[in-house]
């Protein structure tokens, strides 16, 4: 067994019932954070740094960043594939806690840096512990184990 399969075991025997509450509001959180930035991609331009730049790479970066918000929260918050989408995460909030809130100080005021920072702390904890009990991702591994009645043989 390889140290990613070790990772996966080890989080799918050590989830708490009540982690799965704080993994669904993660995900609503970044569901809702992706709709907001879709609505107004202009705040998400001036969050990446290029608020008169119309380059590709501005572009590419503000488009992947609402996308990535949208479908991962919403497989966050359901537990389907919650690992990839923790990972493909990681890296915007990498980049917003330490390139885009720092800058604007590091105080108790600057709530978005707190918000950054939490969100950060959780994904790596969900890219370890994975869904849980209470998600897609369960219901879809128990029901697999099950033969369908039609399959059955017939003694």
């Amino acid at each position: 067994m390889n140290a990613i399969q070790r990772m996966e075991r080890w989080g799918d025997l050590h989830h708490p019932a009540w982690l799965d509450i704080v993994r669904i509001a993660l995900g609503l959180l970044l569901f809702t954070r992706g709709v907001s930035f879709i609505g107004d991609t202009d705040q998400l331009k001036a969050l990446i740094g290029g608020l008169n730049d119309t380059s590709l790479w501005t572009l590419t970066a503000v488009h992947y960043v609402a996308f990535a918000h949208l479908v991962g929260g919403f497989l966050i918050a359901l537990g389907c594939l919650t690992r990839v989408a923790a990972w493909f995460q990681i890296p915007i909030l990498f980049v917003a806690v330490f390139f885009v809130n720092i800058s604007r100080g590091f105080s108790f005021w600057n709530s978005e840096l707190w918000l950054s920072i939490l969100t950060l702390a959780l994904l790596i904890l969900f890219a370890v512990v994975g869904s849980g009990r209470f998600s897609a991702d369960a219901f879809m591994r128990y029901n697999a184990s099950k033969e369908p009645r039609s399959l059955r043989r017939k003694i």
